[in-house]
């Protein structure tokens, strides 16, 4: 379906880019940002990686259209608060962060609630 297609690509694109950020992290943040702030980057970008997989699996699924989207929700809202909070020292991005953590989990309850696994 065109759902599924688009999933797989939106997966596959965001794990590059998790891989970019946590690239960037280990060399083009070090000498920017405290040792706090880089391990907020890591954790940003290791659940990104993470749940870019879980929209990719979700792709496969013959229902998994909503759990896919809820997953890009909870990562785009849980790593993207945390990237834009080391990169601009706005503290009060953290504060959306649990926020996009909620969706991740209501996107793995999703996946356990499919009514089929895989096609």
């Amino acid at each position: 379906s065109t759902m599924s297609s688009f999933l797989l690509q939106i997966g596959c694109f965001s794990a590059a880019f998790a891989v970019l950020t946590g690239a960037f992290g280990a060399h083009g943040l070090k000498s920017r940002v405290d040792a706090n702030d880089i391990k907020i980057w890591e954790t940003a970008s290791h659940y990104h990686l993470i749940h870019s997989l879980g929209i990719i699996l979700a792709s496969r699924l013959h229902d998994g259209g909503r759990t896919g989207l809820i997953l890009l929700g909870g990562t785009v809202i849980f790593s993207g608060s945390l990237y834009l909070l080391v990169l601009t020292q706005k503290r009060w991005l953290g504060a959306i962060t649990p926020i996009g953590g909620i969706g991740m989990i209501f996107g793995w309850i999703s996946f356990g609630l499919s009514s089929s696994l895989f096609h």
